[in-house]
């Protein structure tokens, strides 16, 4: 069995120094925020080339404070992609403010920038990029966009610790970047976890006292708050995690070269890096009409896949208010219905790389297993 993703081998990998950090934070009773916590979000900002960290429960928790933050609410516009995971548009809509979509670049799975400005109405307050996959979004024109009409940038970097756009690491570049530490993220906690990154003092005080009740000190409450705290296990674990992430970057980049180089003549689109692109493969995507078949006959091989995503945002149920028809995004709806995702993690072999894409060949040349 090739596994989609195995959190187990990385686990063993390093389990006396997770062991260890562990049951430092046990000894100390700090379970809640705590100094492993404090240490992370100066380490995690300092990684990202960020003056500010602000560790959270989840991805999810670390959007919707950062739209908070921006002064973000009721009546608001915020400017995003269909082609994402949910908890983009769903932070969006916790503030009461409205989900704008644009549709994606196809070569690139984020945010088409020449489709910013004709979405951009008097009510617009942010763009949320999404950098899917491990991609940067093309935050050059997203900036020069948003400057010039007063909007704030927020990163959706979920998926995308370590990338790097010109040179500059994803999460550093907009006014708030926002990083998910869900289990299989590029940088997982051992449970839910999520951090917000800002070089803005403002929006940094803000968002801590929101992750805390809306307390500036204990039982003052300033704003009316949430309870959006990191244990601090978490906190311990992802300290551990961080010192690994460089060396679990350049193996995703190696296995990610392999794969290009092994299904170049398959049939198959493969992921593009843009030259000034520090691409981090969260996820190794192809493209291919013959989705479900390829699937199932991998899955009968042992060799697990995933999709990400079958259904843009704006066509799912839970989302038709926004009144968004099958056909509004056409690059956005393609990709969701033939985007198939390869096993992808640091601990995959050259071995196993190459099984994956020897069972694609065959597959799509007829060849019987």
């Amino acid at each position: 069995m090739i596994p989609f993703v195995d959190l187990k081998s990385q686990y063993l990998s390093i389990k006396d120094e997770i062991d260890s950090a562990v049951l430092k934070v046990l000894e100390s009773t700090q379970f809640v925020l705590g100094s492993e916590v404090k240490a992370l979000e100066a380490e995690f900002a300092s990684y990202c080339n960020a003056d500010y960290g602000i560790a959270v429960n989840t991805g999810t928790s670390a959007l919707h404070l950062a739209l908070l933050a921006a002064g973000i609410g009721p009546g608001d516009e915020v400017i995003t992609v269909p082609f994402t995971f949910v908890a983009t548009t769903a932070a969006i809509c916790y503030t009461g403010a409205t989900p704008v979509f644009v549709d994606i670049d196809p070569i690139t799975y984020t945010i088409d920038v020449n489709q910013i400005e004709a979405a951009i109405t008097e009510r617009t307050k942010a763009i949320l990029p999404v950098h899917l996959y491990g991609q940067p979004a093309d935050m050059a024109p997203i900036m020069e966009i948003a400057r010039r009409h007063g909007l704030v940038v927020i990163e959706d970097a979920a998926q995308a610790h370590g990338a790097e756009y010109k040179g500059q690491r994803v999460g550093s570049i907009g006014d708030i970047g926002c990083f998910s530490f869900y289990p299989g993220k590029n940088l997982g906690a051992y449970g839910e976890g999520g951090m917000i990154v800002s070089n803005n003092p403002e929006y940094t005080h803000t968002m801590q006292m929101l992750r805390d009740w809306g307390q500036e000190t204990r039982y003052h409450h300033i704003l009316k708050g949430y309870n959006y705290r990191m244990d601090g296990i978490q906190g311990a674990i992802l300290r551990v995690k961080l010192r690994y992430i460089e060396a679990w970057t350049e193996a995703r980049r190696t296995h990610a070269a392999q794969y290009n180089q092994l299904l170049a003549n398959s049939g198959l689109t493969t992921p593009v890096a843009l030259p000034h692109n520090r691409h981090v493969y969260h996820v190794y995507a192809v493209r291919t009409t013959q989705r479900e078949w390829l699937q199932q006959q991998l899955n009968q091989q042992e060799i697990q896949t995933g999709i990400h995503y079958p259904i843009p945002v704006h066509l799912q149920k839970a989302y038709a208010d926004l009144s968004y028809q099958a056909g509004d995004f056409p690059h956005s709806e393609l990709a969701a219905q033939q985007v198939l995702s390869l096993p992808m993690y640091p601990e995959l072999t050259p071995t196993q790389v190459s099984t994956v894409a020897q069972s694609l060949q065959n597959l799509l040349q007829g060849v019987p297993a």
